[in-house]
């Protein structure tokens, strides 16, 4: 098989033909090519939902909510919990486990799951219901028993915390840290603690439901942004985050900066009443709200996300790296990411407004 188009490698944007099977097996320059763009397939470590599904509902909305994200360029993709009573997480977990153990026919690839609460602040829920526990030795254990978990949010304030950042870590789990009340000397120690544990270190939803850089107070932002290794996921759907704060921490996190959806089961539907968490929220001209005006969650896609960046001044390698790139080297994934030979044959292909034309995984079309 063999796609042609303007192929964009990780530093520059070349005219070719891409030769494939199930992997790359060579990148073939031509002088003229049909008016498209060959990206690697998009990488989605924080989805909650989308095309009216919900994590949360079990096999067959993580299904339902994976192919939606395929159509928008996705390809990997980790199912996100929510906050909820420990009984649905771990029925979560489960589910997110066997749709992972069989795979899903004609979808995108699912790495397992990104597990995002319980072990959140109280104080710091943003949209989250309030089912916060503590991460005990005996949760901890639970949730990594399903194997599945490749990604836990906590917030290292909470009692437990450290050991349980620690027997993630080592048990390969990226830990990152949201939803916390620290301070910058907290969100430094856990840095620290991960590292030490011969973990990776990241951020959940950067900005968001953490104390904002000041002055005299930089808090756990100015901790992340400025670590050498901690890697921070941003929902760039300019609602959450300004696209000046996202030029900074580019300009900052180079490739340790990754984009992430976010979404909500009412991705993708019209604007209206919705659900997060059995919470009511309204969808309006694109932002999600619970009735208090909180911010709820996105209905984001990746595709969206990469628009936005580009129209944030960023070039088009770059836009990639932060959709797709930058989410494989935080995840440990060395077998994708990028368009070069013997990664695997996972593209997303772009009219030339950016908009997704074709998704390929595993050298086989699917949309």
């Amino acid at each position: 098989m063999h796609l042609e188009g303007n192929i964009v490698l990780r530093d520059r944007v070349v005219s070719g033909r891409v030769g494939f099977d199930s992997h790359i097996r060579e990148i073939m320059p031509l002088p003229a090519v049909v008016e498209r763009y060959i990206l690697p397939g998009f990488i989605d470590g924080h989805v909650h939902g989308g095309g009216g599904a919900d994590t949360m509902d079990g096999v067959a909305a993580i299904e339902t909510l994976s192919r939606f994200h395929l159509r928008h360029g996705t390809t990997t993709i980790l199912p996100t919990t929510i906050t909820a009573p420990w009984s649905d997480v771990m029925n979560a977990l489960r589910a997110v486990a066997e749709v992972c153990d069989r795979g899903l026919r004609d979808g995108p690839r699912i790495y397992g799951a990104h597990l995002e609460g319980p072990f959140v602040s109280p104080h710091k829920l943003g949209a989250q219901p309030p089912f916060t526990l503590e991460p005990t030795a005996d949760h901890v254990t639970e949730a990594i028993g399903t194997g599945c978990v490749r990604v836990v949010t906590i917030a290292p304030e909470l009692d437990h915390a450290p050991a349980a950042m620690k027997a993630f870590a080592q048990a390969g789990v990226r830990v990152s840290l949201g939803h916390t009340t620290t301070d910058h000397a907290g969100a430094e120690r856990a840095i620290c603690l991960v590292c030490a544990a011969g973990g990776t270190v990241g951020a959940t939803h950067l900005f968001n439901a953490m104390s904002p850089i000041e002055g005299r107070r930089p808090g756990p932002v100015t901790a992340l942004m400025c670590s050498d290794v901690a890697y921070g996921e941003m929902i760039f759907d300019t609602h959450h985050v300004h696209p000046a704060s996202f030029r900074l921490a580019e300009r900052v996190m180079g490739h340790r900066l990754l984009f992430v959806t976010d979404a909500m089961r009412g991705t993708g539907q019209p604007d209206g009443p919705s659900q997060l968490g059995g919470q009511d929220v309204l969808i309006r001209d694109g932002v999600v709200r619970l009735p208090d005006g909180t911010l709820a969650g996105s209905v984001l896609t990746l595709d969206q996300a990469l628009r936005n960046a580009i129209d944030a001044g960023m070039s088009l390698p770059k836009a990639a790296r932060l959709v797709s790139t930058n989410a494989a080297t935080y995840l440990g994934l060395h077998d994708r990411g990028m368009i070069a030979p013997d990664l695997l044959a996972d593209f997303t292909v772009l009219d030339d407004r950016f908009r997704v034309i074709e998704v390929w995984v595993n050298g086989k079309r699917r949309v």
